[in-house]
C-alpha cells in the first residue's frame, strides 16, 4: 500500500493542469508533506524537509542570479520541489539553476499564468490531511489483521511476508543474533550486500530496525529497506505494530514449551530424587532434544513470595520461568523446571565449559535482579540458592540437597557472608551442622558470655571492640581508627577484654576460636533473634 503522496500526484490536481516541468523530472516521485508559500532568499532555517515551495520570484526581481542559491538551499534542507509563477516578477529561469535541479534530481514546476496560490495550499493540505486519516484507518486495519493472524498461524514467517507485501519493501528478520531471513530472497550479490547493511550501525534514510523484545531482553530484531523512496512514520508504526505481533507469536510458542516442560516434570522430580542413573538421564534428555549436550550442572531453586493468602500467583511463576529460562540460556545453561508449592526448582543444565559456570550462573542472576521498573520490583522478593556443581547428571540429587540447604541459609547471613552459592557459604554451613547436631548457644556463651554480659549490663561496645580488633588483626592504630576513638581509650577497652577472655585471647587458638564464635552469634541471632546469657558480670 502507498502511505505517502508524491509530486506527480499534485501535477494532476486542477491547478496544475496548465503547468511545465522544466527540470529534473527523475525527481517527481519525491515525497511530499506539505505546501509553503515563499518569497524570501535566506529559507533554509524555516524548512523541515519535503516541502513543495512555490514562489512569484519576488525575492530575486532584481537579483536574478540569486536563484541558485536559493535552489541550493533547497536541495540541501532536503525540499520536495519548487514550483515558479513567471510573469509576475520573474520572467525566465537561468540555464545554470535548470542545470543544478537536473543533476540533483529536483523538480522544477513553472506556471505560464497567475494562479491562487492560497487554493493550491488549501487543495494540497487538504489532500494530505486526508491522506493521513486514511493511513490511521489502514494501520488500524493492519492491526486487526495482524491479531486475526496470530489466532491461525503457525510459522512466524508469514507475519513477515505479511508486511512485505502491505509495505512492498524489503523485510529481513534476524534471529539468536545469527540467523536471518530475508522477504522476498534476494539474488547472491543482493543478499551479501543487505548482510553488511545489517552489521552497520549507520543510519540511512531507506532503512529501519526494530527490535523483538520479551521480558526485557531481545529474542529478534527486524529490518525493513527500500531503495526508491524514504522511510516515512507510516513504515515505522507498521514496523512497530508487526514486531510487537511477531513478539506475541514468539511469547506464545515459549509458553507452550513451558506448558510441555510442566507435563514433563514428573521424571524430573524422580531425577532430583536420585532414582534415575546417568544412562537413564542420557536416554531421556537425547529422546527431548537429540541435540543436547550437557556437560554436568547444578540446582537453583527460586523461593516466591506468596501473597496475603499464602499462594504463589500462577501468574508470576510462568512470568518466572520464562524469565530464568530467556536469561540462563544466554549465559549457557539449558533450563529444566520443577514447581513445587512456593518454590521453582530449575536444573541448570551446562552448556559449555565447567570452569566458568559460577561465574555464568552469577551473571545470569545478577541480570534477573538487576532488572528495568516493574521487572526489577517483581524480582527484589526472590530468594535464590544454588547448590554445589554436579559433574555427572547423575549426581544433580546431591547438588538439589545443597541447594536446599543454601536457600535455607540466605536469612541467617551476615551482609558479609551473603551470597546465593553453597560453596561461598564456608563457616555457615558448619555453623548449621552445629545447631543441628549440638548446642551452638552453649558454646557461644562459653566464648562471648562474659562479653554480652558486660555490654547489656553497662551499655558497653566491647563485642564491636573485639569483632574489629580481631578483624585488624590485633593492629591498635588501625582498630582505634575504625571505631573513632583514641588510643588510649582503645587500652583501657582491651585491657578489659583481657579481664573478660583471658590475658591470651590473641594467641592463634584462641583467637581462631573467638572469631568463628562471632560469626556463629551473628548466624544465631539472624536466625533467632537472641542468644540466653548465662554469665553473670561481679
Amino acid at each position: 500500500m502507498k502511505s505517502y503522496i508524491t509530486i506527480d500526484e499534485i501535477l494532476n490536481r486542477k491547478h496544475f493542469s496548465r503547468t511545465e516541468v522544466i527540470a529534473g523530472a527523475n525527481g517527481l516521485r519525491r515525497q511530499l508533506k506539505w505546501v509553503h508559500i515563499v518569497e524570501s532568499i535566506q529559507i533554509s532555517n524555516l524548512l523541515n524537509g519535503h516541502e513543495l515551495i512555490l514562489t512569484t520570484g519576488l525575492g530575486f526581481k532584481d537579483h536574478p542570479g540569486q536563484l541558485v542559491s536559493f535552489l541550493q538551499q533547497l536541495i540541501d534542507r532536503q525540499a520536495a520541489g519548487l514550483c515558479i509563477e513567471l510573469g509576475t516578477h520573474i520572467h525566465t529561469i537561468p540555464e545554470d539553476v535548470i542545470a543544478l535541479a537536473d543533476s540533483r534530481h529536483f523538480p522544477i514546476i513553472l506556471f505560464h499564468h497567475e494562479v491562487p496560490f492560497v487554493e493550491i495550499t488549501q487543495d494540497v493540505h487538504s489532500l494530505i490531511i486526508n491522506k493521513q486519516y486514511q493511513l490511521l484507518s489502514e494501520l488500524e486495519t493492519y492491526s486487526q489483521q495482524l491479531n486475526k493472524m496470530l489466532l491461525e498461524i503457525e510459522d512466524y514467517r508469514q507475519i513477515l511476508k505479511f508486511m512485505q507485501s502491505y509495505l512492498e519493501v524489503q523485510v529481513a528478520a534476524v534471529l539468536g543474533g545469527n540467523k536471518t531471513d530475508f522477504f522476498p530472497e534476494p539474488d547472491i550479490g543482493e543478499k551479501e550486500s543487505l548482510l553488511f547493511s545489517l552489521r552497520s550501525e549507520e543510519k540511512k534514510a531507506g532503512a529501519a530496525r526494530q527490535p523483538v523484545q520479551i521480558l526485557g531482553e531481545t529474542y529478534a530484531e527486524l529490518h525493513i529497506w527500500t531503495g526508491c523512496r524514504e522511510l516515512n512514520e507510516f513504515d515505522l508504526l507498521v514496523l512497530d505494530r508487526t514486531a510487537n505481533a511477531f513478539a506475541q507469536h514468539l511469547l506464545r510458542d515459549l509458553y507452550v514449551k513451558e506448558k510441555k516442560m510442566a507435563e514433563e516434570s514428573e521424571w524430573l522430580t524422580n531425577w532430583l530424587e536420585g532414582e534415575y542413573t546417568d544412562e537413564v538421564i542420557k536416554e531421556q534428555l537425547a529422546f527431548q532434544d537429540p541435540m543436547l549436550r550437557l556437560n554436568g550442572g547444578a540446582v537453583c531453586i527460586c523461593k516466591l513470595s506468596p501473597d496475603a493468602a499464602g499462594q504463589t500467583q500462577n501468574a508470576d511463576s510462568t512470568y518466572f520461568k520464562l524469565l530464568f529460562r530467556t536469561v540462563f540460556e544466554q549465559f549457557g545453561f539449558h533450563l529444566f523446571t520443577v514447581e513445587v508449592r512456593h518454590h521453582l526448582i530449575f536444573i541448570a543444565g551446562n552448556k559449555r565449559n565447567k570452569q566458568d559456570w559460577k561465574d555464568r550462573m552469577s551473571g545470569a542472576i545478577s541480570r534477573i535482579y538487576s532488572g528495568s521498573g516493574t521487572e526489577r520490583q517483581r524480582a527484589s522478593s526472590l530468594t535464590i540458592g544454588v547448590g554445589k556443581f554436579a559433574d555427572r547428571l547423575g549426581n544433580i540429587p546431591y547438588s538439589y540437597q545443597t541447594a536446599k540447604e543454601t536457600l535455607a541459609l540466605q536469612d541467617s547471613l551476615s551482609a558479609e557472608g551473603k551470597s546465593c552459592f553453597y560453596q561461598d557459604l564456608h563457616m555457615y554451613r558448619m555453623m548449621s551442622l552445629l545447631k543441628k547436631h549440638g548446642d551452638l548457644e552453649e558454646t557461644i556463651n562459653e566464648y562471648l558470655g562474659p562479653v554480652l554480659e558486660y555490654d547489656r549490663k553497662y551499655n558497653g561496645d566491647m563485642l564491636i571492640t573485639l569483632k574489629t580488633y580481631l578483624a585488624c588483626s590485633g593492629s591498635k592504630q588501625e582498630t582505634s581508627k575504625k571505631l573513632f576513638i583514641v588510643r588510649q581509650t582503645l587500652y583501657h577497652r582491651i585491657e578489659k577484654l583481657e579481664l573478660l577472655l583471658g590475658e591470651n585471647f590473641m594467641n592463634s587458638d584462641k583467637r581462631l576460636a573467638l572469631e568463628f564464635m562471632l560469626m556463629a552469634y551473628d548466624f544465631v541471632r539472624n536466625t533467632e533473634g537472641t542468644i540466653p546469657l548465662q554469665h553473670k558480670i561481679e
